[in-house]
């Protein structure tokens, strides 16, 4: 779905411009995403799958939750909206737990080429919770423990959106100090 999203400098300042999100990734324009790990206390984390139609990285398993800020809105805001929508679970900004902002650039084809502030959030759920995914979005939901997906990340499992070793360490050692 195309949205409008705030438009970023490369420091993560506002520009005070918008544009469609499909814009944005055609000219390489910064913008807000947020990206939000969900884990319980048994030490396991819940992972997506993504569509099959996702123009980037279809069917790879990936964050539990992640998405664009539209414009206006505020970063918890996108948030809470963004895990309602993609897993049905409605949370409360205290279940939010900031955790860092990455700044992101990757050029998956001509025609997108994503710069973002990816603002990364911890989000403690019941292993139990009732999922409901966004089908448009989300093949498929699964809770895996920390050591699985610390064996993905080593591996660089096939299955695995591609991403920096160094930024998936750090969410597995955040939710570790905290389960």
């Amino acid at each position: 779905m195309d949205e409008l999203v705030d438009i970023l400098d490369q420091d993560g300042n506002s520009t005070g411009k918008t544009a469609l999100k499909s814009e944005a990734h055609a000219k390489g324009w910064f913008h807000p995403t947020v990206h939000v790990w969900c884990y319980s206390k048994k030490g396991t984390i819940l992972l997506q799958q993504r569509g099959r139609y996702k123009e980037t990285f279809p069917l790879k398993w990936d964050i539990s939750v992640a998405g664009h800020i539209g414009a206006g809105e505020s970063i918890v805001t996108g948030a809470i909206r963004e895990v309602v929508e993609e897993i049905g679970v409605l949370i409360t900004a205290d279940k939010l737990e900031k955790i860092a902002v990455f700044k992101s650039e990757k050029r998956h084809s001509e025609t997108i080429f994503d710069r973002e502030f990816n603002h990364t959030f911890l989000c403690l759920l019941d292993d139990k919770t009732i999922l409901k995914k966004q089908d448009s979005e989300v093949e498929a939901l699964q809770w895996i423990t920390l050591d699985e997906f610390r064996e993905w990340v080593a591996t660089e499992h096939p299955d695995l959106v591609p991403n920096s070793e160094q930024r998936y360490q750090r969410i597995i050692l955040e939710i570790e100090s905290r389960i």
